[in-house]
């Protein structure tokens, strides 16, 4: 038996291409044998990760996640359907390991499609039933994916992996390099990257470098050149002051904000708190807590209108926030990111002549401010769509424009542009034809594809499209936050015996059961000024949860409560009925 090579991609960050390494005779780097080898060897490979008897796992938008003490299985499983995933789309593709905003004894995997995208909705079901299979019956599920979906299990697989900075990340990483092993495929371990890094590398690998270099450090230079780029020639600013501090959730966004700091030439003086030398990950700071509790993480010295951007733990969400100069707390979240992109996106499309050629959108969910909503169509004259709650529900909903905004209200969210508008946008920027100022405008543009990372959600690239807007238009925050002034809303949630009982309908705006909620519902805003009130019946657990939003305050409080009663009373609540809001 002789011995051959095999190309495994580089395994240190920074590094480009491919290196043939050797390997010794009697290994493969890919399996050629027998299918029902391959599959008996996957039931082999169970014993070492035994799946727990009575838990039931659900492959949701974000994936798996759960306590970090249970995953050791499903991350197996993860390994033999990754590679199943690349052998049935004849490329690469990515598992990210990480939960995101969950406290750190969590942990999770998402498994990532060969254009950065999440994984087609179609495998989720194929994901939820092998994690699920008994161990002994994963040879017959595996059979049962490869069978419907006629995968050809000769063809080579290759894997990109990273995980965030949890301490359940290295053993869980391993349990899915094991499954990946028994498939035989090649697998490049990035270690500790951001989710949307992941994502952005497995883009770059298989559009063969057109998106970009497929490195960690190429994240870093492409985002920075075009950064750099458009603040030349910023002039002198009387409002904005390019200094902000950044909440890193004590996760893998402050690591990464550190590496990409030297990038920058100091054009941004960026102090980086909550940076995991102390403190425990996503609590009591991150992008999830600043928005839930409405106040910056605890121990951040901040001045009066001083920029603040708060993280989540594996960096794919973003908000800002800054204290008046009164000392009140302001959010600037997901809903003020997206208008505030939108306009500037819409000024250059307009400024390089292309505003009949290209249309521009923004895309919410049902959560997002009514006012955000009003600015938008009423001011701003952008065109609005709302899509259910779940990031691949927005992503695909932009794909309907040329240039399309999403964002939840979470600050998790990015900008596409189609094939068609980059190919206009781009041509616009290089034609001789056209005045000085559409060319520029349209030069403005083509930085700005550069430094939105399209693939999904990025906290540091949504950070540093921001502070390109509001330099470019010299704004401070409060500048930023006058725009348009949210109405007060409020989120409360009901314990029902069975979700499914309550069903919706027109993006989760709508309930068409059980029989009379809506009506009640719609009888109870009419009492309101600027009354608006929705519910939607959780994705993981036996609750609904009801939003409303009016005029004060007392009003949003008052109005959620009574479509709380609605509900309780409808749709099967358990325990207390819910209580009327304090007034005191």
């Amino acid at each position: 038996m002789r011995a051959h090579n095999v190309k495994v991609h580089a395994l240190l960050p920074g590094c480009a291409g491919e290196f043939v390494f050797h390997v010794a005779p009697g290994t493969h780097p890919y399996r050629t044998g027998k299918m029902s080898d391959i599959l008996a060897e996957a039931v082999k490979g169970a014993a070492a990760h035994p799946r727990p008897e009575g838990i039931n796992f659900t492959y949701g938008t974000a994936g798996f996640r759960d306590k970090s003490t249970i995953l050791d299985p499903v991350l197996y499983r993860m390994g033999l359907l990754a590679a199943l995933r690349s052998k049935a789309k004849k490329a690469t593709v990515a598992a990210m390991i990480t939960a995101s905003h969950n406290p750190e004894p969590d942990n999770g995997v998402k498994l990532v499609d060969p254009m950065g995208e999440m994984l087609e909705a179609a495998w989720e079901k194929h994901s939820t039933d092998l994690a699920n299979a008994k161990d002994e019956d994963i040879g017959s599920a595996l059979q049962r994916i490869i069978d419907a979906l006629d995968i050809d299990i000769s063809l080579p697989s290759d894997v990109f992996v990273a995980r965030d900075t949890r301490p359940s990340g290295p053993p869980l990483t391993q349990a899915l390099l094991d499954g990946l092993k028994v498939m035989g495929s090649t697998f490049t371990d990035f270690g500790i990257l951001t989710t949307p890094q992941l994502h952005y590398l497995v883009r770059c690998h298989n559009s063969k470098g057109a998106y970009g270099e497929p490195t960690e450090d190429g994240y870093y230079k492409k985002l920075a050149q075009a950064f750099l780029k458009l603040r030349e020639d910023a002039g002198t600013k009387k409002k904005y002051q390019p200094v902000v501090i950044i909440d890193g959730a004590n996760g893998v966004g402050a690591l990464k904000t550190r590496k990409l700091q030297p990038h920058l030439n100091d054009s941004l003086k960026i102090t980086v708190c909550n940076d995991g030398s102390s403190g425990k990950l996503n609590d009591k700071c991150g992008a999830d807590f600043v928005k839930v509790q409405q106040k910056p993480p605890p121990g951040m010295e901040i001045q009066p209108g001083q920029r603040c951007v708060s993280f989540d733990g594996d960096a794919d969400r973003v908000v800002f926030f800054y204290l008046n100069k009164d000392g009140v707390f302001n959010l600037l979240d997901g809903d003020k990111i997206s208008t505030l992109i939108a306009g500037y996106l819409g000024e250059l499309v307009s400024a390089s002549g292309l505003q009949v050629q290209l249309n521009i959108g923004v895309v919410q969910t049902a959560y997002a401010n009514g006012s955000s909503t009003r600015y938008l169509e009423d001011v701003m004259k952008v065109p609005v769509s709302c899509a259910k709650t779940g990031v691949k529900h927005l992503h695909h909903k932009a794909l309907e424009f040329d240039v399309g905004v999403y964002f939840e209200a979470n600050g998790h969210g990015t900008v596409l542009f189609s094939d068609q508008a980059e190919q206009k946008i781009k041509s616009a920027s290089q034609d001789d034809s056209l005045d000085s100022s559409k060319r520029e405008a349209a030069t403005r543009l083509t930085l700005m594809m550069d430094l939105i990372n399209q693939t999904v959600g990025d906290a540091i690239s949504d950070f540093l499209v921001v502070e390109t807007i509001l330099s470019t238009r010299d704004w401070a925050a409060d500048d930023w936050n006058m725009q348009y002034k949210d109405l007060p809303s409020r989120l409360l949630k009901i314990k029902v015996k069975d979700r499914t009982a309550v069903q919706t309908t027109d993006a989760e705006r709508c309930a068409t059961a059980p029989a009379g909620l809506q009506e009640a519902i719609n009888k109870l805003v009419a009492k309101y000024q600027q009354g608006r009130s929705f519910v939607r019946p959780s994705g993981t657990e036996d609750v609904v949860r009801v939003f409303a939003e009016a005029d004060t305050q007392a009003n949003a409080d008052m109005l959620a409560h009574e479509v709380s009663v609605q509900v309780y009373q409808l749709a099967g609540g358990i325990g207390e009925q819910p209580q009327p809001p304090s007034t005191s």
